[in-house]
């Protein structure tokens, strides 16, 4: 099996909505990655396109705006974690040999029918998303003692996080009373526990260990790990206090790419609300079960440094992609303002649906 590399990765601002249309809009970050590769359009065998959109033949439409003819060409819809699916399609397309050289493009715009679970009849008139959070919160706070103050650090951190990234959403730090004191949408989980639904596109490069070679910097992906536990709520997790589906897709990941969770240095994890990053630190053996609360403010790992979902804003299509070239970016040492120091080894974590599907994808240099 070949080995993949992330040559190069762009994306565009983050926001509520432009006059853009769906395909100028992923076309925006792919023009930036392709001028800054130094791999020209004839030489990209694949695109693959993330999103929850429901136009068709996305990614051919999307290859001739680009005055690209690839040889493979089609669009990967799974919910939250489009993106980071057309990842492991893609590099797995490469490590076959079927490819050299694979764009996958995330995006969304902001009224994604992502954005709501009509299909779930287990969910009965609670189709939104923050209702499965609370329920977790809920949960998680029974029986570990968790408390509204620790989710709310999390939403002050990533918000921190945010305010050095010129493409996130939100640019403004918050302050842990103005957590507390938002708007309550589903008991505990407040306005500011909750990421923002937006419009946004992502593009990353990936490319052959042959074709490597010859760029700067390329970033490795080590391992990847899927699991999907089922599409409903019903039946995502037998333990309200875990997402299942991740820590088994962590297991595959860490197995494959031969990495312990203490040699992560950098993490984007998928914190849609703040209880699932407190839940993710657990699923991903950075802290011990019940102990996720008190995880949030240490320093053994950076997490979330461009502001994760919460501060970025979540174009649901987009952001699987957005996370990997955080990564990719910090890795290779070009994430400027908040670049973080001396990291080689870094992890993505994407849900989808509840946590019902999860995609740990483990990467260094």
């Amino acid at each position: 099996m070949r080995k993949v590399a992330v040559s190069s990765w762009a994306s565009s601002k983050f926001s509520k909505g432009s006059k853009m249309s769906l395909f100028d809009l992923a076309c925006e970050p792919c023009i930036q990655l392709i001028r800054e590769s130094g791999i020209s359009a004839k030489q990209i065998d694949a695109v693959l396109f993330s999103s929850c959109a429901t136009d068709q033949y996305t990614s051919a439409i999307i290859s001739e705006m680009l005055g690209i003819q690839p040889r493979i060409s089609y669009r990967i819809d799974n919910l939250c974690n489009s993106g980071t699916n057309a990842v492991a399609s893609a590099f797995a397309s490469i490590a076959s040999g079927l490819c050299d050289t694979v764009l996958v493009v995330g995006s969304e715009k902001v009224d994604s029918p992502g954005n709501r679970l009509l299909w779930d009849v287990t969910r009965g008139s609670f189709m939104l998303p923050v209702h499965w959070a609370a329920i977790f919160a809920k949960a998680h706070m029974k029986r570990y003692g968790t408390t509204e103050e620790q989710m709310a650090m999390v939403s002050v951190k990533n918000h921190k996080n945010a305010a050095k990234n010129p493409l996130a959403l939100f640019g403004k730090e918050v302050t842990l009373q103005e957590v507390m004191n938002s708007k309550k949408i589903a008991s505990p989980i407040k306005l500011l526990d909750c990421s923002a639904p937006c419009e946004g596109a992502s593009a990353i490069l990936l490319v052959s260990e042959e074709v490597a070679r010859s760029l700067d910097n390329p970033v490795f992906i080590k391992g990847i790990g899927q699991q999907t536990n089922s599409a409903s709520f019903a039946r995502a997790t037998t333990d309200l206090t875990t997402i299942e589906a991740a820590a088994r897709a962590a297991n595959s990941a860490f197995e494959m790419s031969q990495t312990k969770p203490s040699q992560i240095d950098i993490a984007e994890l998928h914190d849609a609300f703040t209880i699932l990053e407190i839940m993710a630190y657990e699923d991903l053996r950075f802290a011990k079960k019940g102990e996720g609360g008190k995880f949030v403010n240490q320093d053994q790992i950076v997490i979330n440094p461009r502001g994760g979902i919460i501060g970025c804003g979540h174009p649901v299509g987009a952001t699987g992609v957005a996370q990997v070239a955080e990564i990719a970016s910090q890795l290779a040492g070009k994430a400027g303002k908040r670049q973080v120091k001396n990291c080689k080894t870094g992890l993505v974590h994407n849900l989808a649906a509840a946590g019902s599907s999860a995609t740990v994808i483990v990467m260094g240099v």
